[in-house]
């Protein structure tokens, strides 16, 4: 599942948290859901021009894996919301391993939302599955929270990124801000640096993501066993 660009390391997972009672993946969906939207996503760590282009790369024992992340020009109507549409592409050695598109919309507070994604596996070029594709308000599906509006005043709180019960639990917290950061593409400061995980696979490491003004994206990297860097390598414009 993506949430974003979590194909980057595709094993990001959770831990069991305190108080879960029967539901392993965490408490009740808490979140209120905004009624107003903005027109576009422009949150400084998350932004979202059309047309934008990014590259990543992360170096696996089978090879080399390159992501492609593309904002759209068009939108998605997504359970009566505007949302704009970030394709997401995988490859490994240079054959696509898995295609995605995902859907956010950012509310009137600055609040970037997950509102679902439509992904597909790709074995020697053909789709084999479809396994945490979600839509908001499909099934029972809600949106969640990407990136705050706020992150310093998040800090260490544990937040929903989706919730498709069975399909799509996916977990974050803000770890840091003031962060810096050093990849292919350049230096960055004021950056911002969350834990995720996958609600669905305690059994995985969690993920840590750092965000940097403007920018968006930039560093994926493993917990736990090192080496499991992506690093962004070029965006254009």
């Amino acid at each position: 599942m993506s949430h974003g660009f979590s194909p980057l390391l595709i094993l990001v997972a959770a831990v069991t948290l305190d108080g879960c009672g029967s539901n392993p993946t965490g408490p009740a969906y808490d979140l209120v859901i905004p009624t107003t939207w903005a027109a576009a996503v422009t949150n400084q760590y998350f932004p979202l021009v059309r047309g934008t282009t990014k590259q990543f790369r992360k170096q696996t024992t089978a090879g080399v894996e390159t992501i492609t992340t593309e904002v759209l020009p068009a939108t998605r109507l997504v359970n009566g919301v505007s949302a704009t549409v970030v394709r997401d592409r995988v490859f490994l050695n240079g054959a696509l391993i898995e295609d995605t598109f995902d859907w956010y919309a950012q509310d009137v507070a600055g609040n970037v939302w997950y509102l679902g994604e439509d992904t597909k596996e790709i074995v020697n070029g053909v789709p084999v599955n479809t396994n945490g594709a979600w839509e908001w308000g499909v099934n029972g599906a809600l949106p969640g929270i990407y990136m705050w509006a706020d992150p310093a005043a998040q800090v260490a709180k544990a937040y929903r990124q989706e919730y498709a019960k069975g399909v799509a639990e996916d977990w974050g917290k803000v770890i840091g801000v003031g962060r810096s950061a050093a990849v292919p593409f350049g230096s960055f400061t004021g950056c911002v640096t969350t834990e995720d995980w996958v609600g669905l696979e305690p059994a995985q490491p969690h993920a840590n993501k750092t965000y940097c003004p403007q920018i968006g994206l930039v560093l994926e990297a493993l917990t736990v066993g090192g080496g499991e860097r992506v690093e962004l390598i070029s965006k254009t414009p």
